[in-house]
């Protein structure tokens, strides 16, 4: 038999050994082919119930959000390229959105408390549930209409503060966004509590993307650093009005499969609901101030270019705030785990403090060495003129993030004392940097100060042993519940 080098045997009628990838004669390619489709259905059945059973696993949920967070993020940062290059004052936006931030923290914390209480069944089935969330609605309606008449006639006085006096009516829109964004945040909540994953994951991005759209529109049609604020509530109408529409399509599936003899559950009010979860509130919006409240400081110290310049690099300097929140949805039920089991809990901490360093490292490096590349490539030339202060914020906020993870440890721990003392800190620091110098660099030197102090304080009661958990916290200490709320990031998505 005639051998030829590389093919193997010569087999008169038939192909060579490999022929079907690298050899095809006259007659056999559909041999092949079928031979192909064969091996890829028999793949198919061995593998598709594996891929059936990962897409309804906790895992696919959890992933699923954390995908819509990483686009919802990647949205936001192209509204800020986008407003950075379209707003000659692209500071005051930086400013009225570092106010709605501080006001937006409720509605984080509200989210969680929502879809920790909906997988509980504490705000009913079916009716009831819609019963609940009717007169959190209407309630809201109210909330809002109130703070809207309070916010367009202490418009001026706001406008003031926040440090955008010739934009009051933009001023004037901060608490109404603030309200429509609790409900948004209450919505999703209940979604969450009913296991509808998806519908939160694409309002998370169809609200970035509206605002995106609809705030560019409106700035781009004349009105300016108004019209791109005002992109903000009216995406989280439409998200409401989205998430509203899910919820009942989801109870009325529910309500077909239940008995007609169901009897709707007792709900709760929403005042009640909101007390409830006091202490997370009190934690997010001293984290909110501590994170937003220099932007505001620096329409008030710098000329309106370099406040523009400081609001764009002081967001640059924010990644790592979003790598300490994803170490967050680790550090929480571990350590509510570990406490319940009665076990050390600061080895968690120093994890969650690992990942925020190993991520600080590079970027540091990046902000160190080519800070004004970085800023011209993504907001163009007219915001570099901060740009030496990139690195000491972004050592800063580096600070904040392991300050974030020591709250959110010591309220697993269930501990709230901290809060007075680092609340005095968040009060601070608006007093001190309005007394800063009028520099870029200086200045973040003193936001740098206020951060390291603000950590001290956070590390000096989250280090120290506390009281070993009581029984009714060993009962309820098991985070079963936690995956339902691991989307509240965000909160802050902005």
């Amino acid at each position: 038999m005639a051998i030829r080098p590389g093919r193997g045997p010569f087999r008169p009628g038939l192909p060579p050994v490999g022929g079907c990838v690298r050899y095809r004669q006259r007659g056999y390619g559909s041999n092949c082919d079928a031979i192909g489709v064969s091996r890829f259905s028999s793949l198919r059945q061995r593998f598709e119930p594996r891929v059936a059973e990962l897409r309804g696993s906790e895992t696919a949920k959890a992933a699923g959000l954390a995908g819509a967070m990483i686009i919802n993020n990647v949205i936001a940062l192209a509204s800020t390229v986008v407003f950075a290059r379209v707003l000659d004052d692209y500071g005051s936006l930086a400013a009225l959105i570092s106010y709605f931030l501080i006001l937006s923290v409720i509605g984080q914390a509200m989210q969680v408390a929502t879809a920790r209480e909906g997988v509980l069944g504490h705000l009913g089935t079916g009716e009831g549930l819609m019963a609940t969330v009717r007169g959190w609605t209407r309630s809201m309606l109210i909330f809002t209409a109130v703070l809207t008449v309070i916010s367009f006639v202490l418009r001026d006085q706001i406008a003031s503060a926040v440090g955008v006096r010739h934009d009051t009516w933009a001023a004037a829109i901060g608490l109404p966004a603030g309200c429509l964004w609790l409900e948004l945040s209450l919505l999703r909540g209940v979604l969450q509590g009913v296991g509808d994953y998806k519908g939160v994951g694409l309002s998370l991005i169809g609200e970035q993307g509206a605002r995106l759209v609809l705030g560019t529109a409106l700035a781009v049609a004349g009105l300016g650093v108004t019209g791109a604020y005002l992109g903000t509530p009216l995406s989280f109408l439409v998200m409401s009005a989205y998430c509203a529409r899910r919820l009942q399509r989801r109870v009325a599936l529910t309500a077909a499969e239940q008995p007609a003899s169901a009897v709707p559950t007792e709900t709760i009010s929403l005042w009640h609901h909101v007390k409830r979860a006091w202490a997370p509130i009190a934690g997010l919006i001293v984290i909110a101030v501590l994170q937003n409240i220099d932007i505001i400081a620096a329409k008030h110290q710098f000329s309106k270019d370099l406040a523009s310049a400081y609001g764009a690099t002081a967001v640059a300097a924010k990644v790592l705030i979003w790598v300490a929140i994803g170490a967050g949805f680790y550090l929480v039920p571990e350590v509510s785990r570990r406490r319940a089991a009665g076990e050390d809990t600061r080895p968690v901490l120093g994890v969650a403090l690992g990942i925020v360093l190993v991520c600080a490292i590079p970027v540091l490096l990046i902000f160190a060495v080519a800070a004004k590349p970085l800023l011209q490539a993504a907001f163009g030339a007219k915001r570099t003129s901060a740009s030496d202060s990139l690195i000491v914020l972004g050592v800063a906020f580096t600070v904040l993030a392991a300050t974030y993870l020591a709250i959110q440890y010591m309220l697993a721990l269930k501990r709230t004392w901290f809060l007075i003392v680092i609340g005095l800190v968040a009060i601070a620091e608006p007093i001190l940097l309005l007394q800063a110098p009028k520099k870029a660099a200086g200045f973040a030197a003193v936001v740098l100060a206020i951060q390291a102090v603000g950590a001290l304080v956070a590390f000096a009661f989250a280090l120290r042993r506390g009281s070993p958990p009581t029984l009714e916290d060993t009962a309820s200490g098991a985070p079963d519940v936690l995956p339902a709320a691991r989307a509240s990031a965000g909160v802050g998505s902005r």
